[in-house]
């Protein structure tokens, strides 16, 4: 019997809600299609939307129960269909270590298409490729729309979050002057990633300012606070280099800045982020950018792992290993 015609255990999703129910299931695995390859998950990697998923936000009837979770994930092919190529038209075969986004990632085995997937070099570790491109992309959409370069000095709010690091790394790569906001405990971190870290909290405003006499450029939000705003607004000359990845009250539009991401009123930048899916995986084999990695669970301490990254102080990607 081979991996494409058995069952497997996968991690779903049986009872919508805050918290969701969640349980450790058999799940029949497809043989691989035209286009398709059968995965053995190393590590899948969790993301806050996916406590959207689990409330049931987007399947109000629950026909989709059991919903498989997890939106990336890294493995190895243990089978592959006719014409199966990765992201950069390379033919997949069995035996090839492949990461990207897709759902369902949090299981034993899962055929996928792989057109969209790319290759993951063993000093890459897979929690880390697993974690790589929604956070990576949503921080290139970022730097993007509030056009960070070289000589800019950049506030991150949240910036010991996986979204967060990633923003920083990659602006300080960009010769952008970098500030992140975050607790005491992350501050060596942020300070190896080439970031002057502040502590959030009162008298932020003023702790840039001292950190920062020539002002800020642009403003990155992670965490969707009042804080974040109002600080940001209060340092910046220009309010249209605000952008927020959390805050989707229509605030930050009223004060001139913009919304990026898959909440209501936000710009998704598909294109942008496609584009930036190659060179982010460049970046992470050359060394030049890693994902920080708060925790990981096996696939039976599911339901652990949402509920540590529902706390919303994880500090990093939260990862499953089946």
């Amino acid at each position: 019997m081979t991996d494409s015609d058995r069952s497997a255990p996968a991690l779903a999703v049986t009872a919508y809600g805050r918290p969701a129910r969640f349980e450790v299931i058999e799940r029949g695995v497809a043989a691989p299609g035209p286009g398709q390859a059968v995965l053995r998950i190393e590590a899948a990697s969790l993301n806050p939307y996916d406590l959207t998923i689990a409330s049931g936000a987007n399947d109000p009837d629950g026909k989709r129960l059991p919903l498989v979770m997890a939106l990336e994930g890294a493995g190895v092919v243990t089978a592959v269909g006719a014409d199966a190529v990765d992201a950069t038209g390379r033919e997949v075969r069995v035996g090839d270590a492949l990461f990207g986004s897709f759902g369902g990632a949090a299981a034993g085995l899962v055929t996928v298409p792989t057109a969209g997937l790319f290759r993951r070099p063993a000093e890459v570790d897979a929690g880390e490729a697993a974690g790589l491109l929604l956070v990576g992309t949503t921080a290139e959409h970022a730097l993007e729309t509030v056009v960070v370069r070289e000589g800019d000095t950049v506030l991150v709010h949240g910036a010991s979050g996986s979204v967060g690091s990633l923003a920083v790394q990659l602006a300080a790569q960009r010769g952008a002057t970098v500030i992140a906001t975050a607790s005491v405990g992350h501050h060596e971190r942020l300070r190896g990633s080439g970031a002057i870290p502040v502590i959030y909290g009162d008298g932020l405003v003023e702790r840039v300012r001292e950190l920062a006499p020539q002002g800020v450029t642009a403003a990155i939000d992670t965490v969707g606070t009042d804080e974040a705003l109002e600080t940001s607004v209060a340092l910046l000359d220009d309010p249209e280099r605000l952008v927020s990845i959390a805050n989707f009250s229509g605030a930050v539009q009223e004060a001139g800045g913009r919304v990026i991401g898959s909440g209501p009123g936000a710009d998704p930048g598909r294109e942008i982020r496609a584009a930036a899916r190659p060179r982010l995986v460049e970046a992470r084999v050359a060394g030049a950018i890693h994902v920080p990695i708060a925790r990981r669970f096996p696939l039976r301490a599911g339901a652990d792992a949402y509920a540590f990254l529902a706390d919303g102080h994880a500090g990093g990607k939260v990862i499953i290993e089946p």
